[in-house]
């Protein structure tokens, strides 16, 4: 039998914005952060290398290696005030008013337009902090998928992904270093799904969580940062991040739609409540409410001045919704949106996100994505 949302999440309503912003970080300053990882190492004495899409892929992936000190110009400077001003997704009085956004009798009311530049500038920092602490869950939990699956040929695909993330981690640490002032703390919401993928005894959920769901969504957050940003370095580190994570999320859709062809009822079902899990935890992020609060503005105040249709926070924002263009068709791919009478289909719906079932997946589309590695001169 299916579990309750409540049970799923830890409150009844999946857009209850209070119980929402009740889950906050609560040790902004640690530094080390230990999980316990419950799942068995695994040995395969078996060196038959029999799955082809899985070799093809772990081919590409060992000519597509990047080196981010030599292949990114770091000595671009970046000018963050421009590029926010410049942005046209930057909000600004005018804009905000065209929309039909009243903000008289607001936190917002008296922000000028250099006040909303403040924003966007901060929005940038803590989005790319976020990826970064992402893609560090991305290698510690590649670390574990080899050690954990079953197939060789998965063991030699994870172990390039481990080099991958370590790569990402490294450049947007870099990034936020030199071309930023640091960055912020993980969110919350990622912290706790990074926990569960982390935690979890089975080395599919370690696929399903993170190379699905994770980096589904990292894909399509980075294509949208890459098409948006002024920033000629920014775009040059999400073109070459974005080749490897088009790799990586197939590799989990080849990996998995094998291996849940064999799958009961009831085990889809308990993979289906993860991927819900997942899908909310990751919406609930993007609520970015550390940002409000560095600004000094009350974060439930800050966000629902922009709700004021709806007291709830649903998915109604397009932007957040295509966060989810990778997912659902890679779990239509999968099985998953339709096993069970439907069950994880109806929760997408409850998301907003379901439009995107028919949108290609990852298995068919990552040679076109890859193909940005080796334009190295745009």
């Amino acid at each position: 039998m299916a579990r309750t949302d409540a049970e799923i999440l830890g409150r009844e309503d999946v857009n209850d914005l209070d119980a929402i912003l009740e889950i906050t970080n609560t040790d902004m300053d640690e530094a080390i952060h230990v999980v316990k990882n419950n799942a068995d190492s695994i040995f395969t004495w078996d060196y038959e290398r029999s799955r082809v899409p899985l070799m093809k892929l772990y081919e590409k992936a060992k000519t597509s290696m990047w080196n981010g000190e030599t292949d990114l110009d770091w000595s671009i400077e970046v000018d963050n005030e421009k590029l926010a001003r410049e942005n046209p997704l930057t909000p600004t009085v005018e804009l905000i008013a065209e929309i039909g956004v009243d903000l008289s009798g607001t936190v917002l009311a008296k922000w000028t337009n250099d006040d909303w530049v403040k924003f966007e500038i901060e929005r940038i920092n803590w989005s790319l902090s976020q990826f970064m602490h992402g893609e560090q869950g991305a290698l510690v939990c590649t670390a574990k998928i080899v050690e954990t699956v079953p197939w060789i040929d998965a063991k030699y695909y994870a172990a390039t992904q481990v080099m991958d993330e370590a790569r990402h981690v490294e450049v947007f640490a870099k990034y936020l270093d030199t071309k930023l002032d640091g960055h912020y703390a993980i969110n919350h919401h990622l912290k706790m799904l990074l926990d569960d993928i982390v935690e979890d005894s089975r080395w599919d959920m370690t696929y399903l969580g993170m190379q699905i769901m994770v980096e589904g969504l990292a894909l399509a957050a980075f294509g949208m940062a890459h098409q948006t940003t002024g920033d000629p370095l920014l775009k040059q580190l999400l073109r070459y991040v974005m080749s490897d994570e088009a790799r990586h999320v197939a590799f989990g859709v080849l990996t998995l739609k094998e291996y849940y062809e064999g799958l009961t009822s009831a085990e889809l079902l308990d993979r289906q409540e993860f991927a819900f899990e997942a899908a909310v935890r990751m919406r609930d992020r993007f609520l970015q409410q550390e940002v409000w609060e560095r600004l000094g503005v009350p974060v439930r105040d800050a966000i629902r001045v922009f709700k004021q249709d709806d007291p709830e926070i649903k998915n109604q924002d397009p932007f957040q919704q295509l966060l989810f263009s990778k997912i659902v068709p890679n779990c239509k791919k999968l099985g998953l949106l339709d096993a069970n009478d439907g069950w994880l289909r109806k929760r997408f719906d409850t998301l907003g996100v379901t439009q995107f079932e028919d949108w290609a997946d990852t298995s068919e589309e990552y040679e076109l994505l890859d193909a940005v590695a080796e334009d190295r001169a745009s």
